[in-house]
């Protein structure tokens, strides 16, 4: 399956907005405290200024929006730590009919491709304890564990 990473476009509304959807309703799933379903996740007031922007992509299979990916550049610079700007993966998700089928690995090649461009120091993400076939593929891809969030209710 070939599968083509590029800016989204007007005309990927429906399928952006489905793949968010779908994200949005494992997180109420796994944390119906934290998360509630929110259907359209991303309506399209805010589809038209994801477009004003250039930090998000999809994943484009079979003729049709696979995936989604957001990337946001943090700047560390503070007198406790190491200056360093940080890619991060803010959102990544994929429609279910094509997870397990690579989609992520070729997200990862172009957050690698973008942190190389640009000289960033390294390449971060959060995901969900629960979440784990995400961590499986993040920790095969050579990610480990920075930090751990704890919670007391």
């Amino acid at each position: 399956m070939e599968v083509k990473i590029r800016s989204p476009k007007q005309q990927d509304y429906d399928r952006f907005s489905n793949i968010m959807d779908q994200v949005q309703l494992l997180h109420v799933g796994w944390r119906p405290d934290v998360y509630k379903p929110a259907t359209p996740l991303i309506t399209k007031e805010m589809f038209e200024e994801i477009l004003k922007g250039d930090n998000w992509y999809v994943a484009e299979a079979d003729g049709k929006v696979v995936g989604v990916l957001e990337l946001i550049i943090y700047h560390i610079e503070n007198p406790s730590q190491v200056t360093r700007d940080i890619l991060f993966i803010s959102s990544m998700a994929v429609d279910q009919e094509y997870r397990g089928k690579g989609i992520g690995h070729q997200f990862f090649e172009k957050v690698k491709q973008i942190k190389e461009e640009n000289g960033y120091d390294s390449i971060e993400l959060q995901v969900n304890v629960k979440n784990k076939m995400a961590y499986e593929m993040y920790k095969n891809y050579g990610f480990t564990e920075k930090t751990i969030n704890m919670e007391l209710k």
